[in-house]
C-alpha cells in the first residue's frame, strides 16, 4: 500500500529546511506527500512545530489538536509531532495530548522514517542522504541553513533553551549543498541561522562567516546571496568587504537590534551600547553604499519607561530602516527575564507602543519606496497572480519584504528568470514596474 503523508511546517525558515529534508526521505521510501496542504490528503500527518513565543506556541498546539480530532473522526491514521515546541515540552505534550502517536524534538526527527517503516513494514532500502532536500519554495530560490543553535544569552530569548549551543556546519558540506541545488536550477540563496555572525567559532576557532559567504559567491550559477539573522555585538566587519566586492552578495542585511536605550540594551543583555549600535549602522551605510537594512525591535520589555520608548521612536526616525518588524515582549519561562524581572508593562501599553512604532515605520517605508520611482532594478520573477507577474529586487527577501508587480500583458516573462525593470509607481508596500 502506498501511503500519503501531509507535512505541516510552522514557524521560521529554519524549520522549513528540516521539513524539506524530511520530505526527501518520504520520497525515498516511496510515499506520496503534500506540504502545507489546504486540506488533508493523506492518512498520516506530521507537524513541524514552533515554540518561539506565546502566539507561535498556541498556534502549534491548536494545529496538533485539530489533527488529533481528524484522527478521532477517522480521517487520519497517525499523527506525529516534531520541532521546537516538542523539543522543549515533550514530556508535558505527551501527558496532555496522548492522541499523538509519537513526539520528536528539534534534532531526533530523523527517527520518524525508521519508526514509520518499522511500524508499517515500508521499504527503506532506497533512502538517500539527509543532506538532500525537496524544495517547497519555487526551485529558483532556497533557504540555506549554515548552523544550528545559539550561544548568545539575551535575557528574553528561549531559543538557546530549545536549540542548544551553536553548532557550525562545515564549509565543504555547505558548498556541496549549494552546488547540488544550483544543478537543480536554484540560483538565489537565503542564508539563515539562529545567529550567522557566530558561524565558525566552534569549528574553526574564528568568525568565518565572511569566508563562507565569499566561497558561496564564487560557485558558478549563484546569482543572489542574501544574509539573515545577524547579531550586532562583535559584528565581523570583513563581511562588509565581501558584500561590497561580490556583486552576487545582495546589499541586504537582516540584523535584529531590539532596542536602542542604554537601559533596555543592558536589561536585555544585548552586550552592545547605544553608541556602538549607531557606529555600526553608520559603518554599514558607509562600507556598503545602498545597503538595505532589515531589523527587528521589541517594545514592552520589563522596565521599559516612556522615555525609553520615545528614545526608540527617535532612533527609528533617524535610522530610517528600509525594512523593520516589531513585536511586543512575551515572557518565556526559563529565560533570565522571566526569572529575574516582573512583566510590568500592561498588554494595552505594549500594543499601543507597538502600533505607534509600526505606524512610524509605515511612513518611513512609504517614503523610501517613493524614492524608487523612475529607478531601474534587476528583479527576479517568483510567480504569476492574475494579471501580474510578481517579482523582487535584491533588496527584498521572499515572503517578508516588498514585491514588484509587472503587468502580465506587457511582456512574456518566465518564473525564476531575471529582468531589468523600471519602477513606475508605488502602492502600500509594493512597487509597480515595466520591463525594459
Amino acid at each position: 500500500m502506498k501511503h500519503t503523508i501531509d507535512v505541516i511546517t510552522m514557524g521560521c525558515s529554519k524549520n522549513l529546511v528540516d521539513s524539506e529534508r524530511l520530505l526527501r526521505q518520504f520520497e525515498a521510501i516511496g510515499c506520496d506527500f503534500h506540504h502545507n496542504p489546504d486540506e488533508l490528503h493523506g492518512d498520516i500527518a506530521v507537524i513541524n512545530t514552533c515554540g518561539f513565543i506565546g502566539d507561535a506556541k498556541e498556534e502549534s498546539i491548536n494545529t496538533i489538536l485539530e489533527l488529533c480530532e481528524q484522527k478521532e473522526q477517522g480521517n487520519l491514521k497517525e499523527v506525529y509531532v516534531m520541532g521546537c515546541l516538542s523539543e522543549r515540552y515533550r514530556k508535558e505534550l505527551k501527558e496532555e495530548i496522548p492522541e499523538v502517536d509519537k513526539f520528536y524534538g528539534k534534532f531526533d526527527w530523523k527517527d520518524i522514517i525508521s519508526d514509520l517503516t518499522a511500524a508499517n513494514e515500508w521499504s527503506k532500502s532506497s533512502c538517500q542522504s539527509l543532506s538532500n532536500r525537496v524544495l517547497t519554495t519555487p526551485k529558483h530560490y532556497a533557504y540555506l541553513k549554515i548552523s544550528e543553535g545559539c550561544d548568545r544569552t539575551c535575557a528574553y530569548c528561549a531559543i538557546p533553551l530549545i536549540t542548544g549551543r551553536h553548532k557550525t556546519r562545515p564549509m565543504e558540506e555547505i558548498f556541496d549543498e549549494v552546488k547540488e541545488l544550483v544543478e537543480q536550477g536554484t540560483h538565489e540563496f537565503q542564508i539563515i541561522s539562529q545567529e550567522l555572525t557566530f558561524y565558525g567559532i566552534d569549528l574553526y576557532g574564528r568568525q568565518a562567516i565572511a569566508e563562507l559567504i565569499e566561497g558561496i559567491a564564487h560557485i558558478p550559477g549563484v546569482e543572489w546571496i542574501r544574509l539573515h539573522y545577524a547579531y550586532p555585538a562583535r559584528f565581523p566587519m570583513d563581511l562588509l568587504r565581501v558584500m561590497r566586492e561580490n556583486k552576487n552578495v545582495c546589499n541586504y542585511l537582516d540584523i535584529a537590534l531590539q532596542h536602542i536605550s542604554e537601559n533596555m540594551l543592558s536589561r536585555m543583555k544585548r552586550h552592545i551600547t547605544k553608541q556602538e549600535t549607531l557606529d555600526l549602522i553608520a559603518a554599514f551605510r558607509r562600507e556598503v553604499p545602498g545597503i538595505h537594512l532589515r531589523t527587528t525591535l521589541m517594545v514592552g520589555f520589563p522596565g521599559e519607561t516612556a522615555e525609553d520608548f520615545e528614545e526608540l521612536m527617535d532612533f527609528v526616525k533617524e535610522a530610517r530602516f528600509e525594512r523593520m518588524g516589531a513585536f511586543a515582549y512575551s515572557e518565556e519561562e526559563g529565560t533570565f527575564a522571566a526569572e529575574n524581572y516582573q512583566d510590568d508593562i500592561s498588554d494595552e501599553v505594549k500594543q499601543e507602543r507597538l502600533d505607534q512604532l509600526m505606524a512610524l515605520q509605515e511612513q518611513i517605508s512609504s517614503e523610501a519606496l517613493a524614492q524608487k520611482v523612475g529607478q531601474i532594478y534587476r528583479i527576479i520573477i517568483d510567480r504569476r497572480e492574475g494579471d501580474y507577474f510578481i517579482g523582487r529586487t535584491e533588496f527584498d527577501s521572499p515572503e517578508v519584504d516588498c514585491e514588484v508587480l509587472v503587468k502580465a500583458t506587457d511582456a512574456p516573462l518566465h518564473i525564476g528568470r531575471f529582468y531589468n525593470a523600471r519602477v513606475t509607481r508605488t502602492e502600500e508596500f509594493d512597487l509597480y514596474a515595466d520591463i525594459i
